[in-house]
């Protein structure tokens, strides 16, 4: 079996693809910023990193932050990786990160373009965004007594543990290129879903929205974010709501 390396290994998605890897028998080695034995801050590299991936057959990055410095990050695993004579980069991006001119999603954006330059065998997957992180959007927004949505925004969220299993057979095989995106089951307006998640929390919100202006709204309007073509998740938000709240929810 092999030795895997899972940046991020102890976030929302990491932590999911190394239970899956160590399940199939890897050797899985987890890096965050607080894991030991291999605390490291990919920003700032530095031995620990190429201790980390010495001796790895594959890398798995998983690490984000939207707070800035994916692209330093990326770069000094790369350069790591390659000293070490990884032979497999595989790297989660977002779908639309190519149409929607959203900060974050260039940066997701060029770290893809750096893996492929990487001169590294390599497998880049997009999916769109999972129900937990609409779930933290609407949990924000729900703290105002008027919840407030853009207007005309749809989403089609997927669940973690299935981009997961992916994610984890993508690391068990041969490098890939770019595969094909993977979507949630239901492409759903943002009302519809935050109204889900109203009616299973028992909150009691207006909810009104707000047609906003710019670049990346209009492109997040357009459903430049959005694989209906690519609704290859099972898992519904409704069902992911019922898991956490412990409460049947149909959207209408």
């Amino acid at each position: 079996m092999s030795t895997i390396l899972v940046t991020g290994g102890t976030g929302t998605l990491g932590r999911h693809v190394t239970e899956r890897l160590r399940a199939g028998g890897h050797e899985v080695r987890v890096l965050s910023r607080h894991a030991q034995p291999y605390a490291v801050d990919l920003r700032e590299g530095g031995r620990g990193l190429d201790e980390a991936v010495t001796g790895v057959d594959t890398v798995v990055h998983c690490a984000t932050s939207p707070r800035g410095g994916d692209e330093k990050a990326a770069r000094n695993l790369i350069a790591a990786a390659r000293r070490a004579g990884a032979g497999h980069l595989v790297y989660i991006s977002i779908v639309g990160v190519d149409r929607v001119p959203f900060g974050y999603y260039r940066s997701k954006l060029a770290v893809e373009r750096l893996v492929e330059e990487s001169g590294l065998g390599w497998t880049v997957l997009r999916a769109t965004q999972f129900h937990d992180l609409v779930l933290t959007v609407l949990q924000g927004m729900a703290r105002l007594p008027v919840l407030l949505l853009p207007a005309r925004v749809k989403d089609q969220p997927v669940d973690v543990t299935e981009v997961a299993d992916r994610l984890a057979e993508l690391a068990r095989s041969a490098p890939a290129g770019r595969v094909d995106d993977m979507g949630g089951p239901e492409v759903r307006t943002f009302d519809s879903l935050a109204r889900a998640y109203l009616k299973a929390t028992g909150r009691r919100r207006a909810v009104v929205k707000v047609p906003l202006r710019g670049a990346a709204y209009d492109a997040f309007r357009d459903g430049g974010h959005l694989a209906p073509e690519r609704a290859v998740g099972k898992g519904t938000f409704d069902e992911y709501l019922a898991k956490r709240f412990g409460a049947g929810v149909t959207h209408r």
